[in-house]
């Protein structure tokens, strides 16, 4: 893996606006960095990325098997009892799911190591997909990369090809909450994927779903909804108002109930209890466990439901803060995990993040911060393999 500085596209405030890309400045801090970008091998990609990704993913529906048999495990993710059953139903009839993106820590001269797997609602999907093989398209174009670069990124195909597989005479409602430009590309981007698999969607913002007779979902225009795709965790959804109309499962939501057990930070430790000294795990247990690594090692904690780096804290050995992102989580349940820290280019730490689509590792972004911990605004840098 090589990072090295490339010219940034003289257009590329009008590309980005073209392509509906609304979110590539954040804050007025930029968020699409292609002022760089990542060098890998094939070997590297297929070997080291690909192969665990892949691997990982099939020990992870291990673990939803378990855990929806296990009411120890159900307890110790914090997942509210009245959900149970239904999350079991879930997994064991098959409800299909859509992705996931799983971060991962690589520095090169050892395996992969999971940081955690974003199961539920994963960001940063439309700028992997697409945008960055736009970039790469123009920078093969321009000779700034060689003419016969490939690029970790079969993501769009993969997602075309499982929407396919989801047809159905029914619309698929697209829906994530107001006012977020990000959530509403990802989810611009994710119906327009599905159109092109020839399905008919739907969108509607979250607080816009309505409650029809008997409680089913509704539109504005008062129609039964009975598929949608949410970019909205499915703990909030538990925890809303309706939440408790999920036991009936009358709709078919994509990502599925049984996704709560990957989306939840206590996936870290129960894959180190089911696959202990795994190469591409890092040793992780709950709160109130006796810890797995030497008194003196730095670790990080992670509350089961954060999002975005929100209060991730990394700690020495004293359990003293060395440092930490602010959020709402701050009050959850926590876990524990060895702390490996990321690679540091110049002045950034970098983050590869793996997708999976329909169970198949599938393409790949980079994230930068100049932190340890990666937030939502971490910057996005483009990568390719030659």
């Amino acid at each position: 893996m090589l990072r090295h500085a490339v010219p940034v596209r003289p257009n590329l405030e009008r590309v980005a606006q073209e392509h509906g890309f609304n979110f590539h400045i954040i804050d007025n801090e930029i968020y699409w960095d292609e002022s760089r970008a990542y060098r890998f091998s094939l070997r590297q990609i297929e070997e080291l990325i690909e192969k665990p990704t892949a691997e990982l993913h099939q020990m992870c529906l291990e673990v939803v098997d378990r855990a929806v048999r296990d009411q120890q495990i159900m307890e110790q993710l914090a997942i509210p009892e009245l959900y149970w059953q239904a999350i079991a139903d879930s997994w064991q009839q098959g409800d299909p799911s859509l992705y996931g993106r799983m971060d991962f820590v690589w520095c090169g001269d050892a395996p992969v190591k999971l940081l955690e797997y974003n199961a539920d609602t994963p960001t940063s999907l439309y700028e992997s997909a697409y945008f960055q093989w736009l970039w790469l398209e123009d920078a093969r174009n321009s000779g700034i990369i060689p003419r016969n670069a490939d690029q970790y990124n079969a993501i769009q195909e993969c997602l075309i090809t499982r929407f396919a597989e989801l047809y159905s005479r029914d619309p698929l409602y697209f829906c994530c909450c107001q006012g977020s430009d990000e959530d509403r590309g990802t989810v611009l981007y994710l119906e327009d994927c599905a159109q092109q698999a020839g399905l008919e969607t739907r969108f509607i913002h979250i607080e816009q779903l309505g409650l029809g007779v008997g409680g089913v979902l509704t539109d504005l225009a008062d129609n039964v909804i009975h598929r949608a795709f949410k970019l909205y965790p499915l703990e909030w959804m538990m925890r809303d108002d309706n939440g408790p109309l999920l036991r009936k499962r009358r709709e078919q939501w994509i990502e599925p109930l049984w996704k709560s057990v990957l989306s939840n930070k206590g996936l870290l430790p129960l894959l180190w209890r089911f696959f202990p000294g795994h190469p591409n795990l890092l040793p992780a247990w709950f709160d109130g466990e006796p810890p797995l690594i030497a008194s003196n090692e730095q670790v990080v904690r992670k509350p089961l439901f954060s999002r975005e780096g929100c209060n991730v804290s990394i700690l020495d050995g004293q359990q003293n803060v060395l440092e930490q992102v602010p959020g709402a989580y701050g009050d959850e349940p926590v876990i524990y995990q060895a702390f490996k820290p990321l690679p540091r280019f110049g002045d950034s730490y970098t983050l590869i993040g793996s997708w999976v689509v329909d169970d198949e590792a599938c393409g790949m972004g980079i994230r930068e911060d100049s932190t340890l911990i990666t937030k939502d605004t971490s910057r996005f840098i483009p990568h390719y393999i030659g």
